[in-house]
């Protein structure tokens, strides 16, 4: 297989940076799927990946959706998995794992072996325990062709609580970026970008250039454009000229193209798909006009 960065960029270059999360929230999937359920989460998400195939490169789901509905919901979650394989797009889960030793080595055999049974390219980990917990994923996905996806500078409210703290004169995600050097050298692919990513916030443009700087060949995985408030110009802020745009990760969008406008009153499922399709590639649009350089 080939390099988990090579995929992602050649994803991007076809499609553009637009990454479309896979976020069931309770209470918000159409009653024309089947509801809050886990028959309807799964009906929803087949839909989405549908919508998504052709138009975006990459989706994101977010697990913890799926495992509140228990063993039903990750059994709709493979189901979905599996199609956003058929569909050819590039899969990023985010389930924030972090853990020691075996756990950590679990984990990896959950979701980035070859035969793992919720299958992706790469998997968002935190990094908040330390290198040593970071190494499983790093070494699973060196053997395999995956991507490992590090928290940074996230772009909730809270995320200065801890990662904005000085520390020997500079942020806490800082020093975590630096640290990751050696782990971001090792899963470089052909294209000379790393399949290590890091999360950084479209909520802070200021960190993504700084990040930037200290990890100039990391990919990024930009959470907070679209409903959480941040515009294009903003979540691109960290990415680097190429030929004539700016490249180098993935902007998320998730509530703005799951549950836009009109798609929850929708009375059948092709005007749903309607309108969540236009959604995408309004999204998809404004951060292509946004990334042209």
């Amino acid at each position: 297989m080939s390099a988990f960065a090579d995929r992602l960029i050649a994803a991007t270059d076809r499609h553009g940076p637009l990454c479309v999360g896979i976020d069931p929230h309770a209470g918000r999937i159409p009653a024309l799927f089947g509801g809050d359920t886990p028959e309807g989460v799964e009906r929803w998400g087949l839909a989405l990946v549908e919508a998504a195939k052709g138009r975006a490169g990459a989706v994101k789901p977010q697990i913890a959706f799926f495992e509140r509905h228990g063993w039903q919901g990750l059994r709709a979650l493979t189901r979905i998995l599996e199609a956003a394989r058929d569909a050819g797009l590039v899969v990023l889960m985010d389930a924030k794992r972090g853990d020691i030793g075996s756990t950590a080595e679990g984990y990896t055999a959950a979701f980035l072996a070859k035969d793992a049974p919720f299958p992706c390219d790469a998997l968002t980990v935190n990094p908040y325990m330390g290198l040593d917990t970071l190494e499983p994923h790093v070494r699973a996905a060196e053997d395999d062709g995956k991507g490992v996806i590090v928290l940074a500078r996230t772009s909730n409210p809270g995320s200065a609580d801890f990662q904005s703290k000085s520390l020997d004169g500079a942020p806490l995600f800082e020093r975590v970026v630096e640290a990751l050097a050696p782990m971001i050298d090792r899963l470089k692919g052909v294209c000379g970008w790393s399949g290590l990513m890091l999360v950084t916030g479209a909520t802070g443009p200021d960190e993504a250039r700084r990040l930037r700087m200290l990890a100039p060949d990391a990919l990024f995985l930009v959470p907070g454009y679209g409903a959480q408030g941040a515009g294009a110009a903003d979540a691109l802020a960290g990415f680097r000229p190429k030929d004539n745009r700016l490249a180098g990760g993935v902007v998320s969008a998730s509530r703005s193209v799951n549950f836009p406008p009109g798609a929850a009153e929708a009375t059948t499922i092709e005007d749903w798909q309607t309108i969540v399709t236009a959604a995408i590639n309004a999204a998809q649009a404004d951060l292509l006009a946004a990334s042209k350089v």
